[in-house]
């Protein structure tokens, strides 16, 4: 039976598109067939993994253009990672999802359990917000996990998302799990970092892991690589990063 996993919180910036496609890679590495959904119309874990323009993607398959296996494209260079791309083709999700997702609000579960049966682990990763389209991926999902970075604002807008969250529980009437947070771009030596793990530990509501800031990520993207496998004059992701990312990668997926 397969697992879904979406990375959000309604704040930009904070790497939910670096963490879901770093941990897809992950799941890949360990021989777990893993497809990606990009459901962020922005399509930025698809312009990192794919280098030219697909065929369909994923507001073709939502619309009925096309059948999900037309669209879902293998990740060149690594085995078991698949994708479900979008690439902005004439903003095509986004006026879906201010158009058409209103009357189909269930349209993504339906996605997911027609494609449950051929993967193990699916990734959704969406955009910033809390608009339609978000919602239809968070209730499609077993799990939501929160990507955050280690600044003032962070925890105020994690409690928003909590209570916005509960809301779509209540009135999609799901039941989808939330008790992780990922610190991003952590610095040990900065002291607000460790302040704001701190805080976020304190609340008891929340397992919290901390991903180190790390500089390849952003190159790796630039690249077109997986950062596990991508070198820089013969270096690759920090021991501490790598740690990280092992870590989360059995946490996420053990159910």
């Amino acid at each position: 039976m397969s697992k879904t996993v979406a990375f959000h919180l309604q704040k930009g910036g904070v790497g939910k598109t670096t963490i879901s496609g770093t941990l897809g890679c992950q799941s890949a590495l360990k021989g777990n067939k893993t497809l990606i959904v990009d459901c962020d119309p922005q399509g930025n874990v698809s312009s990192w993994f794919l280098q030219d323009p697909p065929k369909y993607e994923l507001a073709d398959v939502l619309q009925g253009r096309c059948y999900v296996y037309d669209a879902v494209m293998p990740v060149p260079g690594l085995e078991n990672l698949f994708i479900l791309p979008t690439f902005g083709i004439g903003g095509t999700l986004k006026t879906y999802s201010e158009t058409k997702l209103a009357d189909e609000p269930y349209v993504i579960q339906d996605l997911i359990e027609e494609v449950s049966n051929q993967y193990e682990h699916i990734i959704l990763d969406l955009s910033p917000g809390l608009g339609r389209l978000e919602r239809s991926a968070l209730i499609a999902s077993n799990e939501i996990v929160t990507p955050m970075t280690p600044e003032v604002f962070s925890l105020d807008g994690l409690e928003i998302f909590i209570d916005e969250l509960a809301r779509i529980k209540k009135n999609m009437r799901v039941n989808v799990r939330h008790n992780k947070i990922i610190i991003n771009s952590f610095d040990e030596r900065i002291r607000q970092h460790r302040d704001i793990f701190t805080a976020a530990q304190a609340s008891g509501r929340f397992m919290v892991f901390k991903i180190p800031v790390d500089p390849l990520f952003r190159k790796a993207q630039e690249a077109s690589k997986v950062p596990q496998l991508f070198k820089v004059r013969g270096r690759g992701l920090k021991p501490a990063t790598m740690q990280a990312i092992v870590d989360l990668d059995n946490n996420i997926w053990n159910r």
